[in-house]
């Protein structure tokens, strides 16, 4: 059993790891990588960028963390995340500094005024299915409008305890972003159930509609106070939106100094015209706020490309694997960056090398004079090829010198 004084250490000899990690050459190529490539400027190569999500079990097992204490446990999560990020080789840039996120409450404390349930898996890696609250048009009446309030002696309560344990090897950064996602398809989902959204877009038509202004005005209204209470943060590093700055010189920041990431993924099976009238027209008025918009995930945008080419200050387009590739070079040529997505189950389940290589290199061929970004998100498993992570960021890497 560990004392509390040995995890102590522990946590701060990986601190050391990730401020000489942050320290490298090598990272400082990365951001520069990523900063080219977002502020449509031709990089040394694109950047590639793999984001286990679901894999952690089999890369870095629980049991495998040897914190008892719960918040230096999670910081030696954190730790260890990035270092074997650092081992597979991805241009994942390494800030140099330890992150704390600002403190508020929320009320009502279940956010929407109604608890949102969900029905768990009944097998280990199953899915879990939707229990929605709003099964009546009388539920409607009980959404409630969420409010923020910041609370800063919390926030610099954290930012202290963060600071004696860390501060002299990484610097203590507060950071905070918009306290709800221009993605209302999330909530959308949550409150009202993905087949009974995609019923309400023909049988209930208002219903739908009011669901989204409402979802709309909270996350307008959640921006305000955070613009108002002031302790937005930029947030132009890590992977994907690690650009150059966009917020002033002087002033405070707002909204308009910062990324959105939104996607649409729960209204891809509906047509173009219902996408723009119940999803993208309510996302509108908050990308608007925005200095810039990266969208898409898993969705497919083929037939939406008119949409999102319309969104303000898009920058980038993110082009999933069941997006048609030659559409999005053709539409959105060099005048955006595109994160063209792998499909995570080709990567895991190839039968080779050759497989991966031959995938990759057919992209970045076609994708030559656009402004690229190359991302593997979604995993959800390796399947017990722990070394498959390790050997597509090297392909991919190789790939994209070629190609560059």
């Amino acid at each position: 059993m560990t004392t509390l004084l040995t995890e102590r250490t522990l946590v701060r000899e990986l601190a050391e790891k990730i401020a000489e990690l942050a320290a490298s050459p090598e990272n400082a190529a990365i951001i520069r990588r990523w900063r080219d490539v977002n502020g449509l400027r031709r990089p040394d190569r694109a950047p590639v960028y793999c984001r286990p999500v679901g894999c952690w079990a089999e890369l870095l097992p629980e049991e495998s963390l040897r914190c008892a204490d719960p918040w230096l446990r999670g910081i030696e999560r954190q730790f260890r995340r990035q270092l074997i990020k650092a081992e597979i080789g991805d241009d994942d840039p390494v800030e140099p500094c330890f992150p704390v996120g600002a403190a508020y409450t929320i009320n009502p404390p279940n956010l929407w005024g109604v608890d949102v349930g969900r029905h768990a898996a009944t097998a280990v890696g199953g899915a879990w299915a939707y229990d929605p609250p709003l099964k009546t048009d009388a539920d409607f009446a009980k959404l409630a409008m969420p409010r923020f309030t910041y609370l800063p002696e919390e926030t610099q309560r954290r930012a202290e305890q963060a600071d004696e344990l860390l501060g002299d090897i990484l610097p203590v950064r507060v950071v905070s972003d918009a306290p709800l996602g221009a993605t209302l398809g999330n909530p959308a989902a949550d409150l009202r159930g993905l087949t009974e959204m995609m019923m309400d877009t023909v049988d209930e038509p208002e219903l739908l509609h009011r669901l989204m202004a409402h979802l709309r005005d909270a996350t307008l209204s959640a921006m305000d106070a955070a613009e108002a209470a002031g302790f937005l943060t930029p947030n132009n590093s890590g992977p994907m939106i690690c650009s150059d700055p966009i917020w002033p010189q002087d002033g405070p920041i707002t909204f308009a100094n910062l990324w959105c990431m939104a996607n649409s993924q729960e209204f891809d099976q509906i047509s173009p015209a219902m996408w723009e009238e119940f999803c993208l027209a309510y996302q509108m008025p908050i990308f608007a706020r925005f200095g810039l918009v990266a969208y898409g995930c898993c969705e497919n945008l083929t037939q939406k490309m008119d949409g999102v080419l319309r969104i303000p200050n898009l920058r980038i387009f993110v082009c999933s694997a069941w997006t048609n590739l030659d559409t999005v070079i053709e539409r959105v040529g060099d005048r955006y960056t595109i994160m063209w997505r792998q499909k995570a189950s080709d990567v895991v389940f190839a039968e080779d090398e050759h497989a991966l290589r031959a995938a990759l290199e057919d992209g970045l061929r076609r994708l030559r004079g656009c402004h690229v970004q190359i991302v593997l998100r979604e995993l959800q498993t390796l399947a017990g090829n722990l070394d498959r992570l390790h050997i597509w960021t090297h392909l991919a890497k190789e790939a994209a010198q070629r190609y560059a």
